[in-house]
């Protein structure tokens, strides 16, 4: 999950910014305020990973807010004012919305923030810690075949063992990276690299037979490196 906030002192700006990230399954909004020095506060005691931040606010403006974190987390800058775009990308914004803006720009600029939280994510991590039942087990991705979804619970084979937890497949990608795993089915999600081949819109790892759904078949062939041709 991508815990943000959104700091945003015109009320129906703020609605329509919190309807936006609510759509979003992996945007978790732990903090809105309406004034950037009560955003400030709560930061210093409080991990956010993104920020949904309006420009023109009084005491301080969106730019100075960002260039008073000592480390800022990702930002998405969000105004109805054209002129401020070149100084936001100049401070590695991550994007800025010229409001109105719609759900599909929104969006947009959401998986910009994603993928830029997820390449960070993995730089120096070769494992992940998955929840059990009665613990949080570290998994090293290395070990994972596939994982399958079985009911309520995802079953994680690695080379040595299962692994069940609740967590959901969305929860699971999320901690993955995408270059060295893929989902493949909606009960589905495969380790690339051991794949020993694909036959008849079947994947083989191991002793394993696994479907390739329909959905996922294009995206699936272009990560191999082949297109859906026939």
């Amino acid at each position: 999950m991508i815990d943000c906030i959104v700091i945003e002192d015109e009320p129906l700006a703020m609605k329509r910014t919190k309807s936006y990230v609510q759509k979003i399954p992996y945007l978790n909004l732990i903090g809105e305020f309406n004034h950037s020095l009560l955003a400030l506060a709560f930061m210093k005691s409080n991990q956010v990973d993104l920020i949904f931040l309006d420009i023109e606010m009084d005491d301080l403006t969106g730019i100075e807010f960002v260039k008073a974190l000592e480390n800022p987390p990702k930002v998405i800058m969000t105004t109805a004012y054209e002129n401020y775009a070149l100084q936001g990308y100049e401070m590695d914004i991550v994007d800025y919305l010229l409001k109105p803006y719609s759900f599909e720009r929104f969006l947009q600029a959401v998986e910009k923030a994603y993928n830029s939280l997820q390449s960070n994510r993995f730089n120096d991590k070769d494992y992940v810690f998955v929840k059990t039942e009665y613990r949080m087990e570290r998994i090293s991705f290395v070990d994972i075949l596939f994982v399958e979804g079985m009911g309520d619970y995802r079953n994680i084979q690695t080379s040595n063992k299962k692994i069940l937890t609740l967590q959901t497949f969305g929860e699971l990608e999320m901690h993955l990276p995408k270059d060295r795993f893929c989902r493949v089915h909606k009960s589905y999600l495969v380790a690339i690299d051991k794949i020993e081949f694909v036959e008849r819109n079947r994947i083989k790892i191991g002793e394993k037979r696994i479907p390739i759904g329909e959905t996922y078949k294009n995206n699936f062939l272009e990560r191999i490196g082949f297109s859906n041709r026939k």
